[in-house]
């Protein structure tokens, strides 16, 4: 019974431990989302106007989105990345809904030796909280609102604009003080 004791011990601990994050103060409500997108619409090129940090984004000063429709229905996306020296990075993925028929909330995976490794493990929540009438910009986050991204057809947009994006971004959790907006470089 000694034995037992400290593998007991253990296991209470760590049932606590995951009982008290089940009903931390996190337990704030997923935001709401644009509830379906007209995908065909949606397609084509958006540019990143701020995002909050994120490890793999980490050397970005500039950054753009590219969605396509593909005939399986999934949209083939196309992320580049210009870092402060003028390089271009540029990653490849795929995005599906998380529901058949609701275009709001899509997985993105993208092809790299992680998802190869583990590819059930690597799928990324992308969850469209707003777009203008026009899908002219966007606010794309995480449910557990870790991420955010703004985005415009275009690389800049007006000041009431991006107050509107803003406000959008605050009224639905997401802490705004901690964005990284793009920064405008000259052409090497």
């Amino acid at each position: 019974m000694a034995t037992r004791t400290p593998l007991l011990l253990s296991c209470l601990t760590l049932a606590l431990a995951l009982t008290g994050c089940a009903g931390s103060s996190d337990d704030q409500r997923p935001p709401p989302t644009t509830q379906q997108v007209d995908l065909q619409r949606y397609q084509g090129t958006w540019y990143e106007l701020a995002r909050l940090p994120m490890f793999f984004q980490r050397n970005c000063v500039q950054s753009e989105a590219h969605y396509g429709l593909r005939e399986d229905g999934r949209i083939d996306v196309t992320n580049r990345c210009k870092e402060n020296d003028g390089q271009w990075n540029e990653a490849k993925g795929i995005a599906e809904a998380q529901q058949p028929g609701k275009t709001d909330k899509l997985w993105v995976t993208f092809d790299n030796w992680f998802s190869r490794l583990a590819p059930g493990l690597t799928k990324g929540d992308y969850w469209v909280l707003y777009h203008d009438q026009d899908y002219r910009v966007a606010l794309v986050g995480h449910p557990n609102r870790e991420y955010l991204w703004l985005l415009s057809r275009t690389p800049t947009v007006t000041e009431q604009t991006r107050e509107q994006m803003l406000s959008i971004a605050r009224n639905q959790g997401y802490d705004t003080s901690k964005l990284i907006w793009r920064q405008e470089t000259s052409t090497p």
